[in-house]
């Protein structure tokens, strides 16, 4: 049950995630015609830089989110089910911002804990996003008496989230500084560890992805929280040859090399009528990672899908992280741990044989397509292309795809399905209609493959899917007037 909806999480965030690799390119492509400045001494840069921003940006990120999962678990992919998990964002990153924990706490800002100035993540815009998919699934088709029918079902979502929402956040004001600072110390308490710190930073640096928290291990390696400060001692020559650098160089063979290698295991694994779709997602993902070291969007496709092969990447990361510093291999970022950095780093006084960087690079690719795609045919992990939504015995037959010709599949598969008195819910995928149903000896499996589709698949006491193949959202959209 817990990894259906962590998979149901994953398939939402689809949508979303699709939209990441053409702004983390406009981003690196940017800072690679103004390395100092981020645009600040080149419009073009500053307009390409600001471009990939308004979507790469934690904030905008994590909106993103919020809405994606929102809309995608919600029961009938409706509107306002997306608008409640925005609502959901602002209401718990308006109540947990620096000033208005101040006003909460009656302090200064300055003295608010840091924690609450990482507040909009993704990891909050996950939780926004399922917060608004559960008030929808729960009040969207609740009646209100008449004084107040104004704001029965629809309507009383985002009121129902914006309430849910306000409790997240007093619990959250509680939490959220206690495993941030908490981390922060963890952080400092691995510092003299050398090699093994590195590489521990590094697997819960990637493991801490999803829930935002990464940034407060980030603070206390990559910046002046404990002394060590190696992004701006790298670039400004104050540090140590050798060694200012070591908890940076090693994610430059896992976003270059590892993750895009990953991304062609997860293409070669997946179901040859999910190919193409895979490829277009997982090509640009995998680009965007090798060139700009931005990783979310290939990350997020599989972490939800997969979250064991998600904590296999954070292990690999931490292995590369550490064996980079035990060879004292040095190089640094100023956006990330892509290509363009890595060119840009390279030729500056304190890094350190960066070019083995490279060869690293290309065993921990080849490391990571033999494990991922062992570990994906073995365990039969559902990375992108291999959900069951859609399975490699559907046909890839289809029915006719003129306008008039659906309207009548439609009617006969809702016929055939028992119509209102038997249907409940009513989804689909890419080639599916995913319905549940009160009684599925209602359900006459014969009228509904009497219309020309592929074919009926039974996935529990009360669950049916019918393959109808790529016009499925054609079907879908006149059954949904059906019942309206």
């Amino acid at each position: 049950m817990v990894m259906k909806y962590l998979q149901n999480i994953g398939r939402s965030l689809m949508l979303p995630v699709a939209v990441l690799p053409a702004a983390a390119i406009l981003m690196g492509i940017g800072y690679w015609m103004d390395p100092s400045g981020w645009g600040e001494e080149n419009v073009v840069a500053a307009f390409l830089i600001k471009a990939g921003e308004s979507i790469v940006s934690g904030e905008s990120m994590s909106i993103l989110f919020a809405v994606g999962i929102a809309f995608g678990m919600s029961k009938d992919k409706d509107g306002s089910a997306a608008l409640s998990g925005l609502v959901s964002y602002l209401v718990i990153t308006t109540l947990l911002s620096t000033d208005s924990v101040a006003l909460l706490q009656s302090t200064d800002p300055e003295n608010v804990n840091a924690a609450f100035d990482n507040i909009e993540n993704q990891f909050i815009g996950i939780i926004s996003g399922i917060v608004a998919s559960i008030m929808y699934n729960r009040f969207s088709q609740v009646k209100l008496p008449d004084a107040f029918a104004f704001f029965s079902g629809k309507r009383l979502v985002p009121i129902m989230t914006a309430v849910t929402s306000l409790i997240v956040s007093a619990i959250l004001f509680f939490v959220w500084p206690v495993v941030y600072s908490g981390l922060v110390s963890f952080g400092k308490a691995i510092l003299d560890l050398d090699a093994i710190g590195a590489g521990l930073y590094g697997f819960f640096n990637r493991l801490l992805i999803p829930t935002g928290l990464h940034h407060a291990l980030n603070s206390v390696f990559w910046f002046d929280v404990a002394g060590i400060n190696d992004i701006a001692n790298f670039w400004s020559g104050e540090g140590e040859k050798g060694v200012t650098g070591m908890y940076m160089a090693g994610f430059f063979p896992v976003m270059m090399f590892g993750l895009p290698a990953a991304a062609l295991a997860m293409y070669h694994t997946a179901k040859t009528n999910r190919k193409k779709t895979a490829a277009s997602l997982l090509l640009a993902a995998g680009f965007a990672s090798f060139f700009t070291g931005v990783t979310e969007p290939l990350e997020f496709s599989f972490m939800f899908l997969a979250p064991a092969l998600y904590v296999v990447h954070a292990a690999l990361t931490g292995i590369s992280m550490a064996v980079a510093a035990a060879f004292d291999w040095t190089a640094g970022f100023g956006f990330s741990a892509g290509f363009v950095d890595f060119i840009l780093s390279s030729r500056l006084p304190l890094a350190n044989q960066p070019f083995m960087l490279l060869v690293q690079g290309l065993i921990i690719a080849v490391i990571y397509y033999v494990l991922f795609r062992f570990l994906i045919t073995k365990f039969n992990f559902k990375t992108p292309g291999r959900e069951d939504d859609v399975d490699s015995t559907e046909s890839s037959s289809e029915p006719s795809t003129s306008n008039d010709d659906i309207s009548v599949m439609a009617k006969e598969i809702y016929a055939g399905l028992g119509g209102d008195e038997n249907v409940l819910t009513l989804d689909n995928c890419v080639t599916r209609l995913r319905l549940d149903v009160k009684d599925m000896d209602a359900v006459d499996q014969q009228r509904i493959k009497n219309t020309g589709v592929p074919g009926i698949n039974i996935v529990g006491k009360n669950s049916i899917q019918v393959i109808v193949g790529t016009q499925v959202q054609f079907v879908a959209d006149e059954i949904k007037k059906i019942r309206n």
